[in-house]
């Protein structure tokens, strides 16, 4: 057992390892350990592969800057040769890549070792993790409470205390709502920051990004230096960043223009508890020195809620269904009810009836959205507000094997009515844990910034990090044991 594993951070092992104070293999089988100690409670790990792991340590690791940490790949998206990607899907339960997708590839360059895949809802399209295929994900600090999704078993993992960060994928919020959730540091990187390739060239018609969750704010920096820029053939890519990402989180941000704004573009009812962590977060902005002021941002003049959420929701099923076909076409069948859960059967079936020209509208019409709020950007420099409309739900209260795709789709609004729309602009957004329910749960505020400026993010978020520490705060079923 490694006495101070709780206390240390992705940078922190690293650097251990570099002073040879520790080895990998010590790491790893502390995150072993903790895995099988802790996941029959948590069940946010979903694919182990700790041979593997072991074998590519014997081999050497390369000498990144994160060497010898251990690490998860969210069960999406991004394919580990050898390994299966199950999508949390039966119609997937036996697929596997004989390559490494281009970000497993900058994983494994920084030194990480990959050792499993994290729980997530099917296909990532619940804004919380309960698959069929592998039960409920349990948020640490209430184990009666959905961790957010669809990352979730990567936020469980994190803030149940296994690894301190884990890979996670964000199409409307799945970064941000599991982070918000299980009180950790969760940001979601510019559009196409992060290349997908060589499998994917874009999600969800570019809504899709994928970055990670960590206890530290410098975590998710480094990894974002690592695993950031164009891969070669990439179809559009993010503006490259002027300086590391990890050197801006010790800098103090210059003073600030940062609006405030509980607006959502989803038509939900905001809880008081997430009000107050909101105004509770504009105070330590003004205390910290920026020009704080409340707004209120319209796109009424370009797209109602309602248009908003038709032109998403076209977009959605219509990459829905086609992924299923391509499935269909590995396998030599068709896809049945059987190989899905309900609402994601009802996801493609309306994916099946979405024409081309719908799909294309949907594309501008959610462009034309995206350039309103660009201009409205130019005002301040970061928007503050909610990251979710409620504290975390309890499970079994977003159910994917409802018949009733309205009412579904009106529980799921809770969640992703502040997040969906920074993954339609693009914009960077990050969920920092600032704020407790009176219940003891974690709720998350959202801080967004222009289109390419995590490094301003990144400035505000080690300075909020410094003023209000919350790395100590843990689940009391999974403290800190030094």
């Amino acid at each position: 057992m490694i006495a101070e594993y709780d206390k240390l951070d992705a940078v922190a092992m690293a650097d251990l390892v570099r002073r040879r104070e520790l080895k990998a293999e010590e790491l790893l089988d502390e995150a072993i350990a903790r895995t099988e100690a802790r996941d029959t409670v948590l069940n946010a790990v979903t694919t182990r592969f700790f041979d593997l792991a072991r074998d590519r340590i014997a081999q050497g690791l390369p000498d990144g800057p994160l060497r010898g940490v251990p690490f998860l790949l969210k069960d999406l998206g991004v394919f580990y040769a050898g390994t299966k990607t199950t999508s949390a899907s039966r119609l997937f339960a036996d697929f596997s890549s004989p390559i490494d997708s281009t970000l497993a590839e900058r994983y494994v360059r920084a030194g990480l070792v990959i050792f499993g895949k994290s729980s997530l809802s099917e296909f990532g399209i619940s804004a919380t993790n309960e698959p069929e295929m592998f039960g409920p994900c349990r948020n640490p600090w209430s184990l009666e409470h959905t961790t957010g999704g669809s990352s979730g078993g990567a936020a469980a993992a994190v803030a149940g205390g296994i690894i301190p960060s884990a890979h996670a994928a964000d199409g409307g919020g799945s970064i941000r709502i599991p982070a918000s959730h299980c009180g950790l540091f969760g940001l979601k990187p510019t559009r196409a920051r992060v290349p997908l390739g060589p499998h994917i060239s874009e999600s969800w018609a570019g809504m899709t990004i994928h970055h990670v969750v960590t206890r530290s704010v410098r975590d998710s920096a480094v990894l974002l230096d690592v695993s950031q820029g164009a891969a070669p053939g990439d179809p559009y890519w993010a503006p490259p960043p002027a300086a590391s990402y990890l050197e801006l989180t010790k800098r103090d941000p210059q003073r600030l223009r940062i609006a405030v704004s509980l607006k959502s573009f989803e038509a939900v009812a905001l809880d008081p508890q997430v009000r107050a962590g909101v105004e509770n977060a504009a105070k330590l902005c003004e205390s910290l020195g920026h020009q704080v002021e409340w707004v209120d941002p319209a796109l009424d003049d370009v797209i109602s809620d309602d248009e908003y959420l038709q032109c998403r929701a076209d977009i959605i099923h219509a990459s829905m269904y086609t992924s299923l076909l391509r499935r269909n076409r590995q396998l030599g069948r068709d896809f049945s009810g059987r190989d899905l859960q309900r609402v994601t059967a009802l996801f493609a079936e309306a994916g099946r009836e979405v024409s081309a020209q719908t799909y294309l509208n949907a594309i501008q019409t959610l462009q034309r959205a995206s350039r309103a709020l660009g201009q409205q950007f130019e005002k301040w420099d970061v928007l503050l507000g909610p990251v979710c409309a409620t504290p975390p739900h309890k499970l079994g209260e977003v159910d994917m094997e409802s018949t009733d795709l309205a009412t579904y789709k009106a529980i799921a609004r809770s969640h992703t009515g502040y997040t969906s729309i920074w993954n339609v602009a693009g914009n960077p957004a990050m969920s920092v844990p600032l704020h407790w329910s009176t219940e003891g749960l974690p709720i998350g505020v959202q801080f967004t910034g222009r289109f390419g400026a995590e490094d301003t993010l990144y400035q505000l978020a080690g300075q909020i990090e410094r003023a209000a520490p919350w790395a100590d705060r843990r689940p009391a079923a999974f403290p800190a044991t030094a």
